[in-house]
């Protein structure tokens, strides 16, 4: 599985996430929604599209490619 839940804590209207990043180079994508967050690297080549219904992230879609 892509995404992977995180711990996550509200304090005075800020949100505090505690990460463990074992590249610095490589771009993530961080997701809240309905009081969950999720961590996705995302890839090389390719995109990464957010759904949402009715205010909440439904999925997370990934169209990956590479350049011929």
């Amino acid at each position: 599985m892509r995404l992977h839940q995180i711990q996550t804590a509200i304090k005075d209207d800020k949100l505090h996430v505690e990460l463990e990043i074992e590249d610095k180079h490589t771009p993530f994508c961080l997701v809240y929604s309905d009081g969950k967050a999720k961590l996705t690297k995302l890839p090389d080549h390719g995109e990464t599209k957010v759904v949402t219904h009715q205010g909440k992230v439904k999925r997370v879609k990934w169209g990956e490619g590479e350049e011929f």
